[in-house]
């Protein structure tokens, strides 16, 4: 099977699950497909028990995608550009206090929190993964994901304020992630030393670094899009402008999440309100959207294909739920102190803490970065458990969102 019959065959059941969804199931759409992805691995599972034999053709076809790789350096990008693009500028400002510490400090909290916690109760179950592993599985785990956090925040009536939050903190907490799972690794290798001054220049490195590029390729875009006046090529500007800078900040060396968000919300500020004709803009949303929607649409099919060839038994689905708790636990530790603390000068409006913390959903970046672990590292077995919390945040988070956030925010909700 060529590379361009798997894609095919991706689009196709995208499509597919697609229409279930819309026609019976009727959910938010990454959820909806997930579900039916799931249902039809399950499927899979039942017919094999008759003699089938499907599932390992699937196995087959799954082999040929690098999860990883496919989305850490294919559709990353894309969806991250796609999600900058339609965030407004000033209600950034106005949030960045929140915003900044949830993406750094939220992180690493998280990834203590979690991976202590796991350690504990891991030994606990009789899964001896040791510390190092636990704080690796801490660090992959804790970033919010943009891409499903995004996703839902479409379906779910949440105010401007924190919608903002949400979205902020999910599209620029990948870069902290990064900085304190690279660390991690490099101490786990045991091949070099990692001081406080190595992740330090590392975070600057990454962060800085795509901050700067994002800003330098943006303004560059803007400049040659403000100058025509011909949507067709204002929208391949755009896409050279996405795989470009990703490409480059990854032979740089700085945070190819960061930049490309970066630059989306240069150009969906600066350069939609001042270098876009309405027929441009009209045309560039569209483009944009459409590539927003198909690249979601396989990458949930492809999460809800993968529990084909992740081997899970009861020892493990029960360390994945306990994984779940925990980083729920962490979330609303890491969310409510520091909002907590800062009630009056932020002004945090009612039901803030809960909403963001069942708003933090985990999605396929913490499976890509799973994937990235080495086999000594008991690779096999964080997968799993990443993958059962994954899920579970998903189905249960975002099914529940829109329901929690009415019932927070009615006039006699809770506080």
């Amino acid at each position: 099977m060529t590379t361009f019959d798997v894609i095919a065959l991706l689009v196709a059941l995208a499509a597919l699950f697609s229409f279930v969804n819309a026609k019976w199931l009727r959910l938010p759409a990454t959820i909806g497909l997930m579900l039916v992805a799931l249902g039809f691995s399950l499927a899979l599972f039942a017919l094999d028990r008759f003699g089938a034999g499907l599932t390992p053709r699937v196995e087959a076809l799954l082999a040929r995608v690098d999860f990883g790789d496919t989305l850490l350096q294919g559709m990353l990008c894309f969806l991250l550009f796609a999600g900058a693009l339609h965030l407004d500028l000033g209600d950034l400002r106005e949030n960045k206090g929140i915003i900044s510490i949830l993406a750094s400090l939220g992180v690493v909290g998280s990834t203590l929190s979690v991976g202590f916690g796991s350690w504990f109760a891991f030994r606990w179950l009789g899964l001896d993964l040791g510390l190092l592993t636990c704080l690796l599985f801490g660090a992959l785990i804790s970033p919010t994901d943009p891409i499903a956090v995004l996703a839902i925040l479409k379906t779910a009536k949440v105010p401007r304020a924190l919608s903002t939050q949400i979205a902020g903190e999910s599209l620029f907490n990948d870069g902290v992630a990064v900085v304190v799972f690279v660390a991690l690794m490099r101490l786990a290798s045991g091949t070099e030393g990692v001081g406080a001054t190595d992740v330090g220049l590392l975070f600057l490195r990454e962060v800085a670094g795509g901050t700067g590029l994002g800003l330098a390729l943006g303004w560059v875009a803007y400049q040659l899009i403000r100058r025509i006046d011909d949507y067709q090529v204002e929208i391949l500007l755009t896409l050279a402008l996405v795989v470009g800078l990703y490409a480059l900040a990854r032979r740089l060396h700085v945070s190819g999440p960061i930049a490309v968000v970066v630059a989306g919300l240069w150009i969906g500020n600066h350069g939609r309100s001042f270098g876009m004709s309405d027929k441009t803009r009209e045309n560039i949303d569209k483009f944009w959207e459409l590539i927003d929607e198909l690249l979601n649409a396989i990458l949930f099919v492809l999460i809800g294909l993968e529990v084909i060839v992740i081997r899970m038994d009861r020892l493990l689905v029960l360390a994945s739920g306990v994984a779940a708790l925990l980083v729920l636990a962490a979330r609303l530790a890491s969310v409510g102190l520091p909002l907590v603390l800062l009630r009056k000068r932020w002004n945090i409006a009612r039901g803030s803490v809960r909403l963001l913390t069942w708003g933090g959903l985990r999605g396929g970046i913490s499976i890509a970065l799973a994937l990235s672990l080495r086999e000594g590292q008991h690779r096999d077995t964080i997968l799993a458990i990443t993958y059962g919390v994954v899920v579970s945040s998903i189905l249960l988070q975002g099914l529940t969102m829109r329901l929690l956030a009415r019932r927070l925010l009615e006039p006699h909700g809770a506080p």
